[in-house]
């Protein structure tokens, strides 16, 4: 009888109805409540006590405040239920403790570990929220890093594309085999105008798309170079006025021979032969 007086009052009935013991120690219980009524009543108080204590100190919480707390957090935080209805047989669910010290002393235990729990609780929802906003602050950082990383590499790519440009463009002022051809606007564009450079003896032909003053066109043209070649117009290949601006320079087709280039607006791909009325520019080769 010693013995179960000592484990009313050690505390772990009080863990047992408050759902704290692991599943081991509640299979414990609940064998010792069917076979010990005394255990069973004890449960059955330690219940009742909890729901009067539960009811006595209630406090309406902060709708906006949970509601701010678990929208960061996530999913509802759900505490686990009370297995104290599976464990105490039917013939020990109704408790009459006539001893009003014991149950005074019952209540104090009850409140202390109901206290320690909330704490607990408390501090765990603390730790988590406190948790969730590190990770996500952390998540921010790389990101940023991330876009940072790409526009250096964006930014580097770039610049070393517009150095090998540029000492392409001064080879090309140092070699006297490159002739600058400069194409003036035509009635249908006035105020177009564009450079194109051509290496006789390597055949290439570059466009400057720095300079390059053409009228925008929509997704459906683009401008087409020929060159004129004994009074035929010669194929070299088709590009965008205004929508890459990464390039300096332009390669088109290759071109043994010419003594005039122009530029026409064709449908995009190209055309096998030159729309006239919708030339923009020209300029002849000097000889």
């Amino acid at each position: 009888m010693e013995d179960i007086r000592s484990y009313l009052e050690s505390g772990i009935l009080e863990l047992y109805v408050l759902g704290e013991l692991s599943h081991e120690e509640a299979a414990e219980v609940q064998a010792l409540a069917v076979k010990h009524p005394e255990i069973a009543d004890e449960i059955a108080a330690i219940e009742l006590a909890l729901e009067q204590y539960a009811q006595s100190n209630a406090i309406e919480p902060d709708t906006a405040v949970g509601q701010r707390i678990f929208a960061e957090i996530g999913p509802a935080i759900s505490l686990p239920a009370s297995p104290v209805a599976a464990a105490v047989p039917p013939q020990h669910q109704t408790v009459t403790d006539p001893e009003t010290g014991n149950q005074s002393a019952r209540l104090r235990r009850l409140q202390f570990w109901l206290a320690a729990a909330v704490t607990l609780l408390v501090v765990s929802a603390g730790a988590l929220f406190y948790t969730y906003s590190e990770l996500s602050a952390a998540r921010e950082r790389i990101t940023g890093l991330s876009l940072q990383n790409q526009q250096y590499t964006r930014n580097a790519t770039y610049m070393l594309k517009s150095n090998e440009e540029l000492r392409t463009m001064l080879n090309m002022n140092a070699d006297a085999g490159w002739s600058a051809v400069r194409l003036a606007g035509t009635a249908q564009a006035p105020e177009a105008r564009m450079m194109v450079y051509w290496h006789k003896e390597s055949k290439q032909v570059m466009v400057n798309n720095v300079n390059l003053k053409l009228p925008e066109h929509d997704k459906n043209h683009q401008y087409q170079l020929w060159a004129l070649v004994n009074g035929k117009p010669v194929d070299l290949g088709v590009f965008d006025a205004g929508k890459d601006t990464s390039s300096m320079m332009i390669r088109m087709k290759e071109i043994a021979t010419a003594q005039a280039f122009a530029v026409t607006l064709e449908p995009a791909g190209g055309s096998k032969n030159p729309t006239l009325e919708r030339m923009v520019v020209m300029g002849a080769v000097s000889i």
